[in-house]
Formats: C-alpha cells, structure tokens, sequence
C-alpha cells in the first residue's frame, strides 16, 4: 500500500469515526423529541423493560458516517489519483454494488423500525414483506455481480471456482442468512456493534491481503463509523441501531466478503450470527417436535445467557471474544489456502 493509501485510509478512519460521534450529540435528543423510543417486547427478559423509550433508529448515525466518509475519500481520491481507488470496471460495480446493498437492506430496516415506533406496531413488518424485500434486494445484487464478474470467487484450498449462474441463488442465500442473523445478534447493549466491528477489522485485512483497496476504504469507513456509534451504544445504551442498523450492517459484511471474492470466509468471521441464527432455528423446531418444550431458556443465543445469570457486559465481551477467535481463523485460512 503506497503512502497515498495510507493517508485515504486514515482519512476514511477518522471521519467515519468522528461524524458517528458527534451526530450521536445530536441525533439522539432529536430522536427523544420524536418519539422514537424502543417497545421493549413482553415476552424478553423482564429486566429489559427498563429500556423503554430508548431511543431506536440509531444506525442512521453510522449509515451517515460511513457515506459521508466514503464520498469525501473518493472526492480526494478522484482530485489525485482516480484510477487506484476502484481498480478494475468490475472492482466499481463490486463497491457500488455493495454499497447499494447495504443501504438497501438498511432502508428495509428502516420501513421496519419506522412502523414500529410510529404506527406502534411492535412487530414491525411482517414476516413475509421483510423476506420479499430482503430477496429483492439481495437478487438484484447477485444478478449484478454475476453479469460482470461472471460468478467467481474462491473457496479455501480449492482456489478460484466458477460457480456459473448457481452463483445466484448461492448469493442470495448467504445475504438473506447474513441480514437476518445481524438483526438477530442486536438484542444486547454494543452486541452487534462491537461484533461486526471487530468483523470490518477482519474484512479490512483480508481486503489488504488480496490487494481490493477500494473494498478496503470501504471496510475502514465501516469499521470507524461503528466506533463512533459503540460510544452511545455500549451498556447502559443511550441509543439502539435498530433494524435500520443491523440489517444495514449484515449487508455491509456480506458485500465486503463477496466483494473480496472471499464469501466461504464468512463462516469463521460470522461465527457468532451463525449461533445466533442456528439457536433461534433450532429453538422453533425443537418446540414444534416436542409440543411445546424448550432447547434453551429464550432465543436467540445471547437471551439464553441473559436468563442464565450472564450481565449484559459479559455476554459482549464472551461474544466478542468468539468472534475474535473465529476472525483469526479466517485470516489463517486465508494464509495458508
């Protein structure tokens, strides 16, 4: 990486950083001022109740960080040395591509969070209109990525594999997995945040491995925006992300392992949403075989911990420290396939 770099990634760092920050300042008083406070649900644990009113719809203040940071670093960019920023015509559509696929699944987020808190709601969307959108969503970006790259990327110790037009379905798959298990993982204070910020430090260096410097400006921004947020969503949270938050970031990760042709190595680094998602599966269809017992005390994971006797804090720092662990796996995959 050339000096050039370095400074755009510094740049893209700290902006990120530091309009996360201070939007909090202000965002989150607008937030109380409107009304939109989290309905914490019945039937979670009792002592949530006491987050009531919170104010929601805070990942609207990474989202504005991340795009602001992007822009000003690819103006600069575009000012010096446009050429390096994107590299190839397909390495563009990659970026683009997965920026429009983060927003995308953060706005789903947002229609969900906006009924929530303003209809009063609590459920949000249904179901069905969540799945349609997220599907819509993530085909078009897989439909996009396979035109102009022709559905490659690389699979550990085998190398690079085309997939032809099953590389699709297989996109899709993993991008509605991905988005639901993030919005599954956010149920604890700095939980998600913390976990997929650790994850944007993984992509980033993965990202300079394989020399993607454009996917790299991108997961720095990320990662930076995140930092920010963490500052107003650590326990005991003055703000929630929301499902305009997660949904947006389980797009974010996704896009950057695609975009790094690496999306085998979501399994380690996603670790932690792949318990999350599998705790919820497994609970509903343990549930539905037994007639009404339990596999765990609550789903998804983290709650099941709560009602153990877990506090807030460790539960973020256990779950974090996994997802640690299964980064550093991903980068030893990495080095040695």
């Amino acid at each position: 990486m050339n000096f050039n770099n370095t400074i755009l990634m510094a740049v893209a760092a700290l902006l990120s950083f530091s309009t996360a920050a201070v939007l909090g300042k202000f965002c989150i008083p607008w937030l109380r001022k409107l009304h939109f406070g989290q309905t914490i649900r019945e039937e979670g644990p009792r002592w949530h109740q006491k987050k009531q009113g919170t104010p929601t719809m805070g990942g609207i203040l990474f989202i504005l960080a991340f795009l602001f940071a992007l822009l000003c670093v690819l103006l600069l960019g575009w000012l010096t040395d446009a050429k390096h920023l994107f590299g190839t015509p397909y390495a563009t559509v990659k970026l683009l591509g997965g920026i429009g696929l983060a927003l995308f699944n953060g706005l789903i987020g947002f229609a969900d969070d906006f009924i929530k808190v303003v209809k009063k709601r609590n459920l949000g969307l249904t179901a069905l209109q969540k799945l349609l959108l997220q599907l819509l969503v993530a085909t078009s970006y897989a439909v996009l990525l396979y035109v102009y790259g022709h559905g490659h990327f690389h699979i550990p110790f085998f190398g690079a594999v085309d997939w032809g037009v099953w590389f699709i379905p297989f996109c899709v798959f993993v991008i509605v997995a991905m988005t639901n298990a993030t919005n599954l993982t956010d149920g604890v204070d700095g939980l998600c945040g913390l976990t997929a910020f650790v994850a944007a430090l993984a992509l980033l260096l993965l990202s300079g491995f394989n020399g993607f410097f454009s996917q790299s400006l991108m997961a720095v921004s990320l990662a930076g925006a995140l930092a920010g947020f963490l500052l107003w969503n650590l326990h005991p949270a003055q703000v929630f992300m929301g499902d305009t938050g997660s949904l947006f970031i389980g797009g974010a990760l996704t896009a950057l392992a695609f975009g790094i042709d690496q999306p085998f190595l979501l399994v380690p680094i996603g670790v932690l949403y792949i318990a999350e998602n599998l705790s919820v599966i497994l609970q509903v269809g343990y549930f539905k075989l037994t007639h009404g017992k339990r596999l765990f005390k609550m789903s998804p994971l983290h709650h099941h911990f709560e009602l153990c006797g877990w506090s807030e804090n460790r539960i973020v720092i256990t779950f974090t420290g996994v997802t640690v662990l299964g980064c550093a796996v991903a980068l030893l995959l990495h080095v040695l396939a």
